[in-house]
């Protein structure tokens, strides 16, 4: 591509520099996330400069999860509208090739006719006649200045913005799945821990009202225990809400709809935190995200628009000529004496056209500082979101270990209380108390665990998933599309 304007009018387009760091956070990537006091002890390793592996979503070692991601990959019409646009952008780029050869056109037509006497100079007048006629045209506008070659330039960074969007589409769908599958995963196992201790509190009631009906016990013990139970109950609704809807989206992403959903239910204990985690280099990162490669194309594409827009300031030589046969009768084209040709050469100027070409080069030059400042905007947020996945599996580790602590002590808690209850050391209300405080522990336990994988995902994501240096293109994207090109 970068020949086509060797010699237009324009600036010739150069990438703008990616930032000079070594880093993506202000303190050195640690070499592992600080798990010691963790419920299962499991750090993860940060390896610095290695690329992300191919299909990323492989490293949570599970099963289902890899099906879900396939099939979204393989059926999901948000795919399918990204391919097509590519093929339309690539068709609009060989479309504009054309403008580089001569235009040849066929014609052949027939006309009725009668000259009058001034203008044939025959006293009253010639005809009426009919001319017929079939003719060859040819017409070549020479791209001196390079405005057509800029053009065809602007096309082909179009297709190349196309294929960025098309590796952005599978990138994020790949993210959007996994990360619905483990807020399923949580969900569920949120609404099992809270059926749980529903059926615990359901045994505590019935204990508490016998006792009451004996005399063992008070009704505001009996009073409070109900009220505990029903404040727990009205928990589930919104988290079965919270799973249906979960569902439904996932069912989205996988290109069917709600009713058709084949998905086997995923386990948060079947997904294996992926221990070694690659981070590649900042220089890397403008290669590696389709967004910033997006970015890159409309600032090609912008670029090149300026030199179409100089261009059309410039002279124009246009090249003509037609050979053809014209005839009285139709039978007669092409004999002897019918024959016609023409040369011609043209040149225009743009003298005056109201400043209109002036503003549009203007115009295109806004865009291009426009489209300047857009990709740098994209660079900073692309370093924003590995800086901010990066932090959040640290902070993850320290909160999932915290948690862990916590739900422990919770545990140990209440199996003190139920014991001392048994044998009468301790009221309802402590029990209750030790009930609530468990399942506040339990629940954020899941939800920890949860958000640590999912930020796995997106520091995944932020890097711009799967890597191919030789290709520029996410290894995703290029291997799922060699299973559903057509």
């Amino acid at each position: 591509m970068a020949c086509l304007g060797g010699c237009a009018a324009g600036p010739d387009y150069q990438r703008p520099a990616a930032p000079a760091v070594n880093r993506y956070t202000r303190q050195p990537l640690p070499a592992a996330t600080n798990t010691a006091a963790s419920a299962d002890g499991d750090a993860q390793r940060f390896l610095a400069g290695h690329d992300v592996p191919e299909r990323w979503w492989t490293t949570f070692d599970s099963r289902e999860l890899d099906r879900r991601v396939e099939q979204a990959l393989q059926h999901s019409p948000s795919i399918a509208a990204a391919r097509a646009a590519l093929r339309e952008a690539q068709e609009n780029a060989d479309a504009a090739r054309g403008g580089l050869f001569p235009a040849v056109d066929a014609g052949a037509g027939a006309t009725r006719e009668k000259q009058s006497a001034v203008s044939s100079g025959v006293p009253g007048g010639v005809g009426p006649f009919t001319l017929y006629n079939a003719s060859v045209n040819v017409s070549y506008t020479i791209d001196l200045f390079g405005g057509v070659r800029r053009g065809i330039e602007a096309q082909l960074a179009q297709r190349d913005y196309q294929r960025a969007q098309l590796d952005s589409t599978y990138l994020t769908l790949a993210g959007n799945v996994v990360t619905a599958s483990l807020q399923e995963a949580s969900l569920r196992e949120q609404v099992r821990a809270t059926e749980q201790i529903i059926d615990w509190q359901r045994a505590t009631l019935d204990i508490a009202e016998k006792q009451q009906r004996i005399g063992a016990r008070s009704l505001s013990d009996t009073l409070a225990v109900r009220a505990q139970l029903a404040a727990t109950e009205a928990t589930l609704p919104p988290l079965r809400a919270k799973l249906a809807a979960t569902r439904n989206q996932l069912a989205t992403y996988l290109g069917t709809t709600p009713a058709q959903l084949d998905a086997a239910p995923l386990a948060l204990d079947a997904v294996q935190l992926p221990q070694d985690i690659p981070v590649s280099l900042p220089s890397q990162l403008v290669d590696q995200r389709p967004d910033i490669r997006a970015a890159s194309a409309l600032l090609h594409v912008a670029s090149a628009q300026v030199g179409v827009a100089t261009a059309a300031m410039l002279p124009q030589l246009t090249l003509s000529g037609s050979g053809g046969s014209q005839a009285l009768h139709a039978g007669d084209l092409f004999s002897a004496g019918t024959h016609a040709w023409s040369l011609g050469l043209g040149l225009t100027q743009p003298l005056f056209h109201g400043g209109e070409l002036l503003h549009k080069k203007r115009a295109a030059q806004a865009a291009l500082a426009k489209a300047d400042a857009d990709w740098q905007q994209t660079v900073l947020v692309a370093f924003q979101n590995v800086a901010d996945a990066l932090q959040a599996l640290e902070f993850d580790a320290q909160t999932l270990a915290a948690q862990a602590t916590s739900e422990h002590a919770a545990s140990q808690r209440l199996d003190l209380a139920r014991a001392q209850y048994r044998i009468g050391a301790t009221g309802y209300l402590d029990l209750l108390d030790a009930e609530r405080s468990y399942q506040q522990a339990r629940i954020t336990l899941i939800q920890a665990r949860a958000a640590r994988l999912s930020d796995t995902a997106a520091l995944y994501t932020a890097l711009g998933g799967g890597w191919r240096r030789d290709a520029g293109a996410p290894l995703a994207a290029a291997t799922t599309r060699s299973h559903v090109s057509h």
